[in-house]
């Protein structure tokens, strides 16, 4: 029996810490190490992430989910 494990830090480490405004260049750097853990998978999408990202960040949720999924394929 295989068990996968999702980590979320991507999703909901910052929410508290940053009202979920992390840059996409704050996660890319840590990106290839998270992906080397050999987790099932990486969330990194939650509510508020459109929000955030238009509002606040100035950045494209759909690119920061493009370049999540290609530093973690």
């Amino acid at each position: 029996m295989t068990i996968a494990i999702t980590d979320v830090v991507l999703r909901d480490a910052h929410q508290s810490l940053f009202a979920t405004r992390l840059r996409l260049d704050d996660m890319l750097p840590i990106a290839a190490q998270l992906d080397d853990v050999g987790y099932g998978s990486l969330e990194c999408w939650g509510g508020a992430t459109f929000d955030a990202c238009i509002r606040f960040l100035g950045e494209d949720p759909w690119v920061r989910l493009r370049e999540l999924k290609k530093a973690m394929p």
